[in-house]
């Protein structure tokens, strides 16, 4: 604004414009202290990914009590060292001289006094394994020819343990498909091109998808099951990569949109009844079930109000939750206990009303922008019971760490091999993936379980 003529204003128009500066200057230093905070953001007080932080990593603070577990191996935990066998392999005696090289006198009688044993990967190589059919032709004229065993289809093909490894290291380890030819050509002498290795994975695929349909059904049927969603490039397009898991289920799909488009193709949300534990993505709220926010995204939210806004009320927040997730954690809670968690929470929400008050238009209608504190309060009010969810049902845990870790790899294989060039490149990563990683919960040996797949004798996860 012009500078205005001061000795022309009288008393009144000058206590208008204090006013409007008073104003103006509450919300520039608003608007400072909001981007002040966007650039303040990193891993620890945020969503953004460790990946973001670039060379300047947050000092890791843990919200675990001093002394609530000692540093390094825990009281009872079984040791992983290697350990003899009775039975060696192959045993290699080291002679002694025929003589003493002190007198001269012969060594007749020689013991072992000491073992040692040497644990090695013996040299591989590829094995080819030759079939030959028999023709014979009877008197009677009838011609007799043997069988191919099945699978056995092509004049020059890779057997089940190549292709198997193959899909192992690609789409559960995250090799870029040059990089695992070159290892199996150094290891095992395979050479294999990348068009060999991309029709594996896509054979793998369509093994794979009907114990994958049966893993969304379970999902769908689950008392509990976690959701997330995290973008992926796909032919060069922003694309999102979608998890729904439980303890013992992990479920992956790629599609173009992030939201209600891709729940109901997916078929997963719209039959569930269980408790959805989510972050709170708008989307989510559109199905009718019960739901459960995770509360890591809040400690994280609220160690950003409290370390860069100075608010006291967002430190007795992260107080209160981390206390109530360790009381939870060893039984159900008294009704006194409960009761006082909840008194807790209605203050804790009341103090920090009064320091960000909803922002108001005239008509008395909430503005659409709110600062960063007040939106984190409103919905800690709003979606209250949701919030604290985990103090009534013991199967809804603290936070959505199991689908946050479902969907942590795929990032890993963008971040080694880029985007996937094709969606069904993508699709059958998904399919694979969600094989996979269901089967490391329970135990599966996963290699196994591949040749297994491509022998044509897929291995079924437990789905109860």
């Amino acid at each position: 604004m012009n500078q205005p003529d001061l000795s022309a204003m009288d008393h009144a128009a000058k206590d208008d414009l204090i006013r409007f500066l008073l104003a103006e200057n509450a919300e520039l230093k608003s608007r400072i202290t909001a981007l002040e905070v966007r650039l303040a953001k990193d891993s620890h007080n945020s969503s953004k990914p460790p990946s973001s932080d670039g060379l300047r990593k947050p000092a890791p603070k843990s919200l675990r009590q001093a002394g609530q577990r000692p540093k390094g191996g825990q009281k009872g935990h079984k040791g992983s060292s290697l350990e003899r066998i009775s039975k060696p392999d192959r045993v290699i005696i080291h002679p002694l001289p025929t003589t003493c090289d002190a007198c001269g006198n012969p060594l007749s009688e020689t013991h072992v006094s000491e073992v040692r044993q040497v644990f090695d990967i013996p040299p591989q190589q590829i094995e080819v394994t030759e079939h030959r059919v028999l023709e014979a032709l009877c008197t009677c004229g009838k011609v007799h020819r043997s069988d191919f065993p099945e699978g056995v289809t092509a004049t020059t093909q890779y057997g089940p343990r190549v292709q198997a490894t193959v899909v192992y290291l690609t789409q559960h380890h995250m090799l870029p498909i040059l990089r695992t030819a070159q290892i199996l050509r150094d290891t095992c002498g395979v050479a294999l091109s990348p068009g060999a290795v991309v029709r594996m994975i896509r054979t793998a695929a369509d093994n794979l998808a009907p114990a994958v349909a049966d893993i969304a059904d379970a999902v769908r049927e689950a008392h509990v099951a976690h959701f997330d969603e995290t973008g992926m490039r796909v032919a060069g397009k922003l694309h999102w990569l979608h998890t729904a898991a439980t303890s013992h289920l992990t479920w992956v799909g790629i599609h173009t949109r992030r939201g209600q488009e891709a729940f109901d193709a997916f078929g997963i949300l719209p039959g569930f009844q269980g408790t959805a534990i989510h972050d709170g993505w708008a989307s989510y709220r559109k199905y009718d079930c019960r739901h459960g926010l995770c509360n890591a995204h809040h400690l994280r939210e609220l160690t950003c109000i409290h370390e860069l806004y100075g608010q006291r009320w967002a430190k007795n927040m992260i107080d209160l939750l981390v206390a109530a997730h360790r009381d939870v954690a060893d039984g159900p809670l008294s009704d006194d206990r409960m009761a006082q968690i909840n008194a807790d929470y209605t203050t804790i929400l009341a103090k920090g009303d009064t320091i960000h008050p909803i922002k108001r238009r005239k008509d008395g209608s909430a503005h659409r922008k709110q600062s960063y504190p007040t939106n984190l309060l409103r919905r800690l009010r709003e979606y209250r019971e949701d919030v604290l969810r985990f103090l009534s049902d013991p199967e809804v845990p603290f936070t959505n760490n199991i689908a946050e870790q479902a969907v942590r790899m795929p990032k890993v294989k963008q971040k080694i091999s880029g985007c996937f060039r094709t969606f069904d490149g993508a699709a059958a990563f998904c399919t694979i993936r969600s094989y996979l990683e269901t089967l490391r919960k329970q135990g599966v040996d996963l290699l196994h379980a591949l040749v297994q797949s491509f022998q044509g004798e897929t291995p079924q996860p437990t789905l109860g």
